[in-house]
This record gives structure tokens, sequence and C-alpha cells, in this order.
């Protein structure tokens, strides 16, 4: 099991906004994102859940940009494209030896008139 963490490092504005926008481009590109946060290496997985948090108490005020997700869904993710790869290469392996025929043939036969 992955140890709880509860980290949060300060940036200068300009490295949070290159952060911001590294996101942003990921999002909008559909690719993924990953990004180092005191030397642990994260990635966001599909699925994630983007929200925008904001408190007041006692004086004190945050903005937060948040992204969650379950870790036992992004491991779950994994199993699953990890079978995928694995059913994929076993129908090539098959077509190869001629096991099964590949879906894109035509398998009708015609008989002359």
């Amino acid at each position: 099991m992955i140890e709880d963490r509860d980290v949060e490092v300060p940036h200068e504005v300009s490295s949070f906004v290159a952060e911001l926008r590294r996101l942003a481009d990921a999002l909008d590109q559909g690719e993924s994102f990953t990004i180092s946060v005191d030397g642990e290496e994260v990635t966001i997985p599909e699925g994630a859940v983007f929200s925008v948090a904001h408190e007041r108490e006692d004086g004190e005020v945050e903005l937060e940009f948040q992204v969650s997700w379950s870790e036992s869904d992004d491991e779950e993710d994994e199993d699953e494209d990890e079978d995928e790869e694995e059913e994929d290469e076993e129908e090539e392996e098959d077509e190869e030896e001629g096991d099964i025929e590949p879906e894109d043939q035509d398998t009708e036969t015609t008989q002359p008139a």
C-alpha cells in the first residue's frame, strides 16, 4: 500500500504559471500530465475530477485548483490497459498462426454461375 502524503510546495509566480500552462496544454491536447512534487512523480490519470475550491476562515482565504482521483481506480485502469494489450497480442499471434481469420478478411465464397 502506498503511504499517505500531504505536501504543499511554494512556487514563484513564473514557475506556478508555467506549470498551470503545461497542465492546460496537456488537457487541451488530451495528453497525460506528470509533475514532480517534492521528489515524487505524479501523473493525472484518465477520469480524474477537476474542481475549484474557495475557503475563508478566520481572515484567511484560499483558492485551490484541485485534481482528484482514487489510487485504486488508477491501478485498475493500468490493469485493464495491460489486459487489453495482452489480448491484442494473443489475437495477433493467433492470426499469424492461422488459428483465426482477421476481422477485415472477406470470408464469403462465390460459386461459378
